[in-house]
């Protein structure tokens, strides 16, 4: 629900916006297509995401989106023909190694006992989904621009939220009476994170290979499991910590050396 209200939002912020500046209106029907694949494919990212954040830590789903940048590079050789160096590669090597350190310290460690967790393949799904919606983002913007690719980011991710609603048999009215019920100023807040992450993620996309733009993002794996450790007092904070340096390090050999 929250993320159909955010997308919907936002939606609102820019239609004044899409007066002054023009929209994509006359674009062809390869933008339309790419521009609805975008919103179905956020659409089920942010579902799977929150529905791993339901149930496992903090501080070991949210380091688990580092490897989003290593989809994001394999899937940006075939659809965008962005072929990595040898430091992109050596980037991913550090990413991987890094995620042992984290996954390590759950209850099954670092193997494939790990992925019956229902947590962590609902988060292996988000950042698969996520990944590659970021590819149709990039090929949305090379056919209209920043501004055309994120209203349609709103527009659809909007829609197919909602068609969630209908998969999930969500309580529409009970879902209302408890935003209702909440600070409205939190949602503000997260509207406006949310509508400032997007269009500077659009922008960086723009102008940079999308697996390398990625890796910028997971600097944000440091704060989550200070986050998941001081909020909700998450243990084995130190091995979780130290992984998620050795993925930050591969992120930035990844954009430094590239």
């Amino acid at each position: 629900m929250i993320t159909f209200l955010t997308y919907l939002l936002l939606l609102f912020v820019c239609v004044p916006f899409m007066f002054s500046r023009g929209y994509a209106i006359s674009e062809g029907l390869n933008f339309w297509l790419y521009s609805a694949l975008m919103g179905f494919l956020g659409a089920l990212g942010n579902f799977f995401l929150v529905k791993s954040l339901k149930k496992g830590d903090l501080s070991v789903i949210g380091p688990i989106n580092s490897y989003k940048s290593v989809i994001g590079l394999i899937l940006g050789i075939f659809f965008l023909h962005e072929i990595p160096n040898l430091y992109g590669i050596l980037g991913m090597a550090l990413i991987f190694f890094g995620s042992y350190f984290i996954l390590d310290t759950t209850k099954e460690r670092f193997s494939f006992e790990l992925l019956k967790n229902k947590e962590i393949q609902y988060r292996f799904y988000s950042l698969l989904f996520c990944a590659t919606e970021a590819i149709v983002i990039k090929k949305v913007i090379l056919m209209s621009g920043t501004w055309d690719a994120f209203v349609s980011w709103c527009l659809f991710g909007a829609v197919f939220s909602a068609l969630l609603f209908v998969f999930e048999k969500i309580d529409l009215i009970e879902e209302f009476n408890i935003l209702k019920s909440r600070n409205s100023t939190h949602i503000v807040k997260l509207v406006v994170c949310m509508g400032i992450m997007q269009y500077t993620t659009n922008y960086v996309f723009a102008h940079m290979n999308v697996g390398y733009a990625l890796s910028l993002f997971q600097l944000s794996s440091v704060l989550s499991i200070v986050f998941g450790y001081k909020i909700f007092k998450e243990q084995n904070i130190i091995p979780r910590l130290t992984g998620s340096l050795i993925m930050v390090a591969g992120a930035v050999v990844i954009i430094l050396l590239n």
